[in-house]
C-alpha cells in the first residue's frame, strides 16, 4: 500500500480507539482533527434543537474551526478519515479539514462509527471539499475489531 494516514475526528473517544486500531492495523501515521473549541456534553445533545452539534447538522455550510492545520497530508497518498456519523452524514468538521488542505490525486477511505446507523449519504456529502480527490465509502469500524481483520480490509482495498 502507498503511504497512509489516518486522521479522525472523535467527539467522545469511540472514534478514536478505531483511529488508533486502524493506524496500527495500517501501519498508518495518525492525525486527530481537533475543533479550536472542544465540544462539550451539551453540546453533543442531539435532542436539543439548540446543542451546537444540532445548530452546525443544521446549516450545510457550517464550518467549524480546527484546533490547528497541522496534519502531514501532503506526505501521504492515502488518507483514512474517520469520523461519528451524525444525522446520517460526516459532521461538518469534516468538511472544514477537507477545505484547509489539497487532496487532489489522493485516495481518501471513509471509515465511521455511529451507536445505530451507516455511513449514509457521507462520501456525497464531502465530494465538494475534496476536489481532485477519490472519496471511497469505507465501512463502520463499531465495536472491538481484531487487527486481523482491519489488516484484511486494508489489504482487501488493494490502494
Amino acid at each position: 500500500m502507498k503511504k497512509a494516514l489516518v486522521a479522525y475526528f472523535s467527539a467522545s473517544g469511540t472514534t478514536a480507539k478505531a483511529a488508533k486500531a486502524l493506524a496500527q492495523a495500517a501501519g498508518a501515521e495518525l492525525y486527530e482533527i481537533r475543533p479550536a473549541v472542544p465540544y462539550t456534553r451539551a453540546d453533543l445533545n442531539w435532542m436539543d434543537k439548540n446543542s451546537r452539534s444540532s445548530v452546525e447538522m443544521g446549516d450545510k455550510s457550517s464550518r467549524p474551526a480546527l484546533a490547528d492545520m497541522d496534519a502531514p497530508v501532503a506526505d501521504h497518498d492515502v488518507i483514512f478519515l474517520g469520523f461519528p456519523v451524525w444525522w446520517y452524514v460526516a459532521p461538518t468538521i469534516i468538511n472544514t479539514f477537507l477545505e484547509g488542505y489539497d487532496f487532489t490525486g489522493k485516495t481518501i477511505v471513509l471509515f465511521a462509527t455511529s451507536g445505530g446507523s451507516g455511513l449514509g449519504k457521507s462520501a456525497a456529502g464531502l465530494k465538494a471539499s475534496a476536489p481532485g480527490a477519490k472519496i471511497l465509502d469505507g465501512r463502520m469500524l463499531n465495536g472491538r475489531l481484531s487487527e486481523a481483520e482491519l489488516k484484511a480490509w486494508v489489504e482487501g482495498l488493494k490502494l
